[in-house]
């Protein structure tokens, strides 16, 4: 997941958990679409209130690959005002850059080497998790 979408989930944290319930066809779908384990969703589903469920997400999905933020808002089909607000908040976070940070930035995450020395070996690519 991008630095970008992970600032996100982490400013709208409370609102996520407040407005929010995880069990259901959001954990479902991020399940079926492979953003989450099994295991994940035991382990949320454990969890005794909505909101430690929905806490549990969103300390999981950061690390679950660079499609979880966009499955993410795929799977809130419940909530269109939850997601709709999520949209928002990485459009703006996008605007917030620099000019020419964001692409410098995409760059480095390819192994592409942007501004390295003629002559210098890119980086092999592999998951980014």
């Amino acid at each position: 997941m991008e630095a970008r979408d992970k600032q996100v989930l982490r400013s709208l944290r409370l609102e996520l958990g407040a407005e929010v319930l995880v069990e259901g066809l959001v954990l479902q779908y991020l399940y079926q679409e492979g953003i989450l384990t099994e295991n994940h969703v035991q382990e949320i589903n454990a969890q005794t209130t909505g909101l430690r469920k929905t806490m549990l997400l969103l300390d999981i999905l950061p690390s679950r690959g660079p499609k979880a933020f966009d499955t993410f808002l795929d799977s809130l089909q419940e909530f269109p005002w939850v997601r709709e607000k999520l949209k928002k908040a990485r459009k703006e976070a996008m605007t917030d850059l620099p000019a020419g940070l964001e692409e410098k930035g995409r760059a480095d995450r390819m192994g592409w080497g942007a501004g390295k020395e003629k002559g210098q070996k890119c980086q092999t690519m592999g998951t980014r998790t």
